[in-house]
């Protein structure tokens, strides 16, 4: 069972990498292959708009035809048994640099046809996992959720399953006090830190844990 999380944060030891180091901690409970890869290592860019992908009888049907530094994870996605897609929420939504590779890990396997079907051979789990700073009431008011529901749409059209969890009011700085925090209750953010995100921890492991079960 091979399992791989993909950090879409430029962080990688702030709170999305620590989410999805424990859901590889889940994994690997389980006896999976498990790994982390970081997306802000990687020299690639978004689709191209080139439609080698959907070239009848092309070389590169139903594949990124594209040869760049993202060509080895995404051919490692196209193999594994479940993955999970790690991100900060930036303006009610994943990273520039986590949509970028969304483009290029969809587009190659949905189909023009009619009902825009899948053409991914097999049927795997998969999931996502966002953090924010926002509280979880503040979440759902600001509708993130619909952007998060549309990713995992997405996601389990081409796929065939997929979740997804959050974790809200995140610490974003080890010291507020040498910024510009104005906007939010840092006392709040302290307690979440020391209470909740332990539990978001555990979350995260359970969910790797169920991925590959």
């Amino acid at each position: 069972m091979k399992f791989i999380a993909v950090n879409g944060s430029p962080r990688k030891n702030w709170n999305t990498a620590m989410l999805l180091e424990s859901a590889v901690e889940g994994a690997r409970s389980k006896g999976a292959d498990a790994e982390l890869v970081h997306l802000y290592d990687i020299d690639f860019k978004g689709c191209h708009s080139c439609f080698a992908c959907k070239l009848n009888a092309g070389k590169s049907y139903g594949k990124c035809a594209v040869n760049d530094g993202l060509t080895e994870l995404l051919n490692k996605l196209y193999e594994a048994d479940a993955f999970v897609i790690g991100s900060p929420v930036y303006y009610a939504d994943v990273t520039g640099e986590t949509r970028s590779f969304m483009e290029r890990l969809f587009y190659p396997s949905m189909l023009y046809d009619k009902s825009y079907s899948s053409i991914f051979p097999r049927k795997i789990k998969t999931g996502f996992i966002y953090t924010m700073n926002q509280k979880e009431e503040a979440m759902v008011q600001r509708g993130y959720e619909y952007f998060f529901n549309m990713n995992k749409g997405y996601m389990a059209r081409i796929f065939g399953a997929s979740e997804y969890i959050t974790a809200c009011n995140t610490y974003q700085f080890n010291d507020y006090s040498k910024y510009e925090t104005g906007a939010f209750d840092i006392e709040s953010k302290k307690e979440s830190r020391e209470k909740q995100f332990p539990l978001d921890r555990q979350k995260a492991f359970d969910f790797g844990a169920s991925l590959v079960s």
